[in-house]
């Protein structure tokens, strides 16, 4: 891989990393498809990097529960995805290039499709077995 892919590939798993933790203290954005795109990106760029996101104790659980197949649950999918149209309509608005609009409109149908084709995270009932006693 070149060294310019490379180094945007760490740039954009870095840039999603650091909004994904701004996620973890500001309720509106969402955290764990930011850190997940981090470790995709990282994964593309570095071992080392994809490995200490992947170990990390604080957000290292985002990515093991979606690579088990344990998913994403489904507040944090609804919430991702009206963060990334609210945004990019925004843009849609105040850029008056109509390739760009196209290019923004796209990558939004292109991350909604992955949000909602990714795997749904299950919670589990805790209910008492009265029945057992």
């Amino acid at each position: 891989m070149s060294n310019v892919k490379r180094t945007l590939w760490i740039l954009g798993g870095s840039l999603s990393l650091v909004i994904g933790l701004i996620g973890m203290i500001v309720p509106i954005l969402p955290t764990t498809p930011l850190i997940i795109l981090a470790g995709f990106c990282y994964g593309k760029s570095s071992a080392r990097l994809h490995n200490w996101l992947v170990t990390n104790k604080y957000f290292g659980h985002y990515i093991k529960d979606y690579t088990d197949g344990k998913g994403v649950p489904i507040r944090i999918k609804i919430l991702a995805v009206l963060i990334v149209w609210t945004s990019v309509l925004f843009t849609v608005t105040v850029i008056p290039l109509f390739p760009i609009r196209i290019f923004m409109l796209g990558i939004a149908v292109f991350v909604t499709l992955f949000i909602f084709t990714s795997p749904l995270l299950k919670v589990k009932n805790k209910i008492p077995e009265i029945m057992n006693e």
